[in-house]
């Protein structure tokens, strides 16, 4: 799958982001602290994540975006592990059914990729349409799931 890059504030896991991917965002101007407890608990959980032992994280979140992208991230945590749903599907989740290209560009700025589990929204048709980590790691994630 690659590295993966963690950010947090003091409230919780900020952004999770693969090396490479959209919006991915570079160096950071604060070096990781080797003692930090979140995000060696958020690294712990990855690794149990891709070793197939674990579907559903359990990290405190503080996520920064609009209300409509924050409403959008909270319907993806929603969806489970192994399932998937639609853009359209989603965008009736939270009321907002005519949205579908809102909800999208949402799920594009998602901070937490993984996570937050962007991955599991479909085209309409099923199609494995576009992922900040690019559809290549898409399917992998969804074949990784399937399995677990």
């Amino acid at each position: 799958m690659g590295r993966v890059r963690l950010a947090r504030t003091a409230r919780g896991l900020a952004g999770l982001w693969f090396e490479g991917q959209k919006h991915h965002p570079g160096e950071l101007a604060v070096p990781l602290r080797p003692a930090d407890a979140l995000l060696h608990e958020a690294a712990s959980q990855l690794q149990r994540y891709f070793a197939g032992t674990l579907t559903r994280f359990d990290l405190p979140l503080d996520l920064q975006g609009t209300p409509f992208q924050r409403s959008v991230w909270q319907a993806l945590l929603r969806i489970p592990s192994g399932r998937t749903c639609s853009y359209g599907e989603l965008a009736r989740s939270i009321g907002a059914p005519a949205a579908v290209r809102a909800v999208g560009a949402a799920i594009g700025r998602n901070p937490a990729s993984l996570v937050v589990p962007c991955h599991r929204v479909l085209g309409a048709d099923g199609a494995l349409t576009g992922y900040a980590g690019g559809v290549d790691r898409k399917r992998a994630l969804l074949a990784l799931e399937a399995r677990a």
